[in-house]
């Protein structure tokens, strides 16, 4: 009976909404019609994107290849990392050619070399229109290829027979990389079947599945009409909602955005002056292990850079025979998705007692538990990606030794492992904050914070439908929510949470300001971000709808990251004005700087260079360059990266003893990794993608994308400019990044509480202040206190329960 007469009770002590209910109303119309187009846009991948044919036949019915011929191609080139040395419709690495491009290329010629031995006329018209008819028959499944078509495929057979059969490593692979006449065969069929698709005009059209990409005169493959309107439309788009932006900030500046506490005056609380949980202990040696693997992924970058000046030299060491170029570029992806990501866990994990006021028993024992399956994955991705490209035939087919898609590289069993880590980790998250729930209204801060946490492992697990044998337009329309929803929209979602709910508890903004931040946030990177997805696709065998939603809609992405940029000074201010009030300094600046940063490159590695390469008719003629990879990593590390950085040493200022903290390593780290990365991007990366791009548009794609232009002369000059930028990052920013983490873990304060004051982080607080954040105007408390005795009683019921055998010490 008494158990029925509390529930009730719960929810009458319920807080309520902190904002008005208009913005969770804004929240859900921009996600449901997002993600409804998103639906009809999945039909559409899986009812009309590029065939595959289920056979591929001479005029006379013979056979050539096969649909299972063609998928299991398309295996050989994930598993042996070709897609990590070379790319596919546009996708993948940097170093290869892009090998749909290079099929058309070589094809068609070998075709008009047919043609003119045979005396045709005018041969070069001849090749087009026999490379454009579309000999496909729906009904059957059947594809039919000309006596010259077949022999352009043996003749290339040949081709990648000696190109991946090569016993040196002059290309940057393994000497003898793949030598089964069989692999050989399947990988050729794939790459004709692309190659195909990228010149056959859809049934009723005048351009090709892949919207007449790639460029090649060959074939007349030029931009369609709908490449040139649709860039221009989206031009026009981008300026109407900055339009709208500024108009709207102009007239509700006041009540959007970073908006100070200005009434509030702190005492920060030193650093020593805080007791910390036994799970927010554990999260220094998550945060020293994901240094380290950041450490490491710098490491192996500079490898990657330096097979572009030395296909077969490292400073006079022949790498590849040990660790070509395609492994070095999977390790390298597949690190930096995998120490930003275990950080934000760490950093999340760090902030839930405080949200919660209380720690549960065993929290520190599932954290560890967590950086076990971590590494666990880690150590998986390492092996089973360098024995599926190395290629013993004991491995083939082995789920735990198969490389998958780029960017989902790692083996499907570690896939899984990673996909089931993250949802242990939410419950880990939920298990902390779950009495904090109970009293919160379903759009309070605790419960964002919730939502934001439940998006990282559900989208990372979209990735598990694209198989290494999914049709490649269906698997290259998932994989891409999650390179480019979970990653650009639901990470920056959660960043915005992490960032929001600090200053709260640090008393710098108010709760209904940070909410409406995050709620903004939502709003204008999806209504953007979840269409915008398909910018990816233009020319992955999609139909035009694709482009034309993908094109207006990312550049509408721009809009948030320009209401970033004109917050960033306000942002900026926020604890210097607190700090001003306070009788005690800032405990966090290199951390916030660090959030600063971000907000920079926010703007300009993903705003200026991302809508660079987004206009369909940029794209058309650069994807696959250095644009691209310097897009990669403006955004990816200068967003994310610079993220991780922030919050690991927003939570080791509290773990590292005060007498032990090394303010000007600190500062080193922040000055170095920012330098050094816009000298990587700024001295190599974008000139060379310009260069590449003029090449493109001049020249033509495939030659661009050859590995003859990438080593040219003065290409390689441009790569060597980078060293000074790599040096600095490695040595200025990685390592004393390193240190300070091997500080929190030698280091660390011993955990001595497990209550403490909720959403209140170590800040001294005036009741005005208290008021704001709980409702309660009692007097106010310092969250350094290390007993519950001294803790005034809470207005959550659930911190009122006294759990027997509960102590505060460690």
């Amino acid at each position: 009976m008494s158990v029925k007469n509390d529930r009730p009770q719960e929810r009458t002590n319920r807080s309520e909404i902190a904002i008005s209910k208009g913005w969770v109303q804004g929240v859900a119309l921009v996600l449901i019609f997002g993600f409804f187009v998103m639906g009809v846009l999945a039909y559409r991948t899986y009812t009309h994107s590029m065939p595959l044919p289920q056979q591929v036949v001479s005029e006379n019915g013979d056979v050539v290849y096969t649909e299972e011929e063609i998928t299991r191609g398309q295996n050989v080139f994930l598993t042996r990392g070709i897609q990590q040395y070379g790319s596919i419709v546009g996708h993948g690495a940097y170093l290869g050619p892009d090998y749909t491009a290079e099929y058309l290329r070589l094809s068609s010629e070998h075709i008009r070399g047919q043609l003119e031995q045979q005396g045709v006329q005018e041969p070069a018209a001849a090749t087009a229109e026999m490379q454009r008819t579309n000999r496909y028959d729906e009904e059957s499944g059947v594809l039919v290829l000309t006596d010259e078509q077949i022999s352009a495929f043996e003749e290339l057979k040949r081709y990648y027979g000696d190109f991946f059969g090569d016993p040196t490593t002059v290309n940057g692979l393994i000497p003898s990389a793949i030598t089964d006449p069989q692999d050989i065969h399947d990988l050729t069929a794939f790459y004709a079947w692309t190659a195909w698709a990228s010149a056959a005009e859809r049934p009723g059209l005048d351009y090709s599945y892949t919207n007449n990409w790639p460029a090649e005169p060959r074939v007349e493959n030029h931009p369609t009409a709908d490449i040139l309107v649709w860039s221009a439309i989206s031009l026009v788009a981008l300026l109407a909602g900055l339009g709208i932006l500024f108009a709207v900030y102009g007239r509700w500046s006041s009540h959007l955005g970073w908006k100070g506490n200005d009434a509030s005056r702190l005492k920060f609380l030193q650093p020593g002056a805080v007791g910390i949980t036994k799970a927010q202990r554990s999260t220094a040696w998550f945060f020293l292990v994901v240094a380290l693997l950041f450490l490491i992924q710098s490491t192996v970058g500079a490898s990657v850079e330096h097979y572009r000046v030395e296909l077969q030299g490292f400073f006079g060491f022949d790498l590849a025979q040990i660790f070509p170029f395609n492994l070095a570029r999977t390790w390298h992806v597949q690190l930096s998705l995998l120490w930003t990501a275990a950080t934000f866990l760490a950093a999340a994990i760090f902030i839930a007692p405080i949200i919660a006021g209380r720690e549960p028993r065993g929290q520190h024992l599932l954290s560890y538990g967590l950086l076990g399956a971590l590494a666990l994955v880690v150590v998986g991705m390492f092996g089973g990606t360098a024995i599926s490209i190395y290629g013993p035939e004991w491995a083939e087919g082995s789920p735990f030794l198969s490389q998958q898609w780029e960017y989902l590289d790692l083996p499907r069993v570690f896939q899984a492992l990673l996909v089931i880590g993250l949802f242990l980790w939410f419950l880990i998250i939920v298990r902390a904050i779950r009495s904090r729930l109970r009293t919160e209204s379903k759009f309070n801060m605790p419960w964002l914070f919730v939502y934001a946490a439940l998006a990282i492992p559900a989208f990372y697990a979209v990735g598990l439908l694209a198989t290494n044998e999914t049709h490649l337009t269906v698997a290259e329309f998932w994989r891409f929510w999650v390179v480019h929803l979970w990653v650009e929209d639901f990470l920056e979602l959660f960043t915005t949470v992490m960032v929001a709910y600090l200053f709260v508890m640090l008393g710098v903004v108010r709760r209904k300001i940070a909410i409406q931040i995050i709620l903004l946030d939502v709003i204008l990177y999806s209504a953007g971000g979840v269409i915008g997805t398909m910018h990816h696709l233009y020319f992955s065998g999609t139909p035009v709808e694709h482009m034309a939603l993908g094109a207006v809609f990312s550049a509408l992405e721009v809009i948030p990251l320009t209401f970033l940029t004109v917050e960033a000074w306000t942002f900026l201010q926020l604890g210097a004005r607190q700090e001003s009030r306070s009788s005690a300094p800032f405990p966090h600046r290199w951390a916030v700087m660090f959030l600063v940063a971000v907000g920079f490159w926010n703007f300009l590695g993903a705003g200026v260079f991302g809508f660079l390469i987004n206009l369909p008719v940029v794209s058309y003629y650069q994807i696959g360059t250095s644009l691209t990879a310097n897009h990669a990593h403006g955004s990816m590390m200068g967003v994310y990266g610079m993220m991780a950085v922030g919050l690991a040493l927003f939570a080791l200022r509290y773990i590292i003893p005060p007498q032990k903290w090394p303010d000007r390593l600190a500062k080193l780290s922040f000055w170095s990794l920012n330098i050094g990365l816009a000298w990587m991007m700024f001295a190599t990366l974008l000139p060379l993608g310009v260069l590449q791009l003029w090449a493109s548009v001049n020249q033509g794609y495939f030659e661009a994308r050859e590995l003859g232009y990438v080593t040219q002369p003065g290409n390689v000059a441009l790569e060597w400019m980078r060293m000074p930028g790599d040096v600095l990052f490695l040595v200025g920013g990685v390592l004393p990044f390193v240190y300070i983490t091997w500080l929190g873990v030698r280091y660390g304060v011993r955990a001595t509480v497990t209550r403490m004051e909720p959403e209140t982080l170590f800040v001294e607080e005036h009741p005005e202040a208290r008021e704001d954040r709980t409702g309660s105007p009692d007097t106010p408390v310092s969250a350094s206190v290390t007993t519950p005795d001294t803790l005034p009683p809470s207005r959550y019921t659930s911190d009122r329960r006294r759990q027997d055998g509960e102590g505060t010490t460690s």
